[in-house]
């Protein structure tokens, strides 16, 4: 099932890493195309046209496809990659991120702040329970996800959070049904792909798990 309570296509399409080569669904890859003068482009929407260039949206893989030319031996010649891709595709990750939950607001599909996101937990109306990576484990006690640990989502800042809900920190916020929550999901799991040691860091015992790397893993 997605998060949004649809059934996903079994069918979904796959797509082989060019570094782990590794077949994995297109929602866990970042897409890169060679653009006009020889250089890296990253492609997070897969809609720019070309041959596209898979990795695994994990700092780690794309770390290693930087070091060692992986992109050049993709694309069958040389071309321009920035060392610092890593970090900025961290930036474009957490950017896309912030910006569809901020869309999620304003079709009201997304609610924040504790006390409205315990009674939309309470009444059954959240699908997913955000809560900020920097967050204390005395704020986040008691504060649980709706269906399981793959619903809780802690990828974001409190001040990324309070960027998407025009405030300057949230510590809490839920995502209601709609047709963003899966969107919200995906771009979320990707991020966490390059923020997997924070997003483990960030809760105690309390908070049991969070969304980091490959999955969801318990605490403690």
């Amino acid at each position: 099932m997605t998060r949004g309570g649809r059934t996903r296509d079994r069918t979904e399409p796959v797509r082989r890493c060019a570094v782990t080569r590794a077949e994995l669904p297109k929602a866990r890859l970042l897409r890169f195309v060679i653009g006009p003068e020889d250089q890296v482009v990253p492609d997070l929407a897969g809609r720019l046209p070309g041959r596209g260039i898979y990795v695994a949206a994990e700092r780690d893989v794309l770390a290693r496809a930087v070091e060692k030319g992986i992109f050049s031996r993709a694309a069958r010649r040389k071309v321009h990659v920035a060392p610092e891709l890593p970090a900025e595709m961290e930036r474009m990750l957490a950017q896309r991120l912030t910006d569809t939950v901020a869309l999620a607001r304003k079709a009201g599909q997304a609610i924040a702040g504790r006390e409205k996101t315990l009674a939309a937990l309470r009444a059954g109306e959240a699908v997913l329970l955000l809560q900020a990576s920097d967050g204390s484990a005395r704020e986040m006690a008691g504060v649980r996800p709706p269906s399981g640990p793959e619903s809780r989502i802690c990828s974001l800042s409190a001040c990324e959070l309070g960027m998407a809900f025009g405030r300057d920190r949230v510590i809490h916020a839920a995502v209601l049904a709609g047709g963003l929550s899966d969107r919200i999901y995906e771009e979320a799991l990707r991020l966490s792909g390059f923020r997997e040691q924070q997003d483990r860091q960030m809760l105690g015992d309390e908070a049991g798990v969070c969304l980091a790397g490959e999955g969801l893993r318990e605490k403690g």
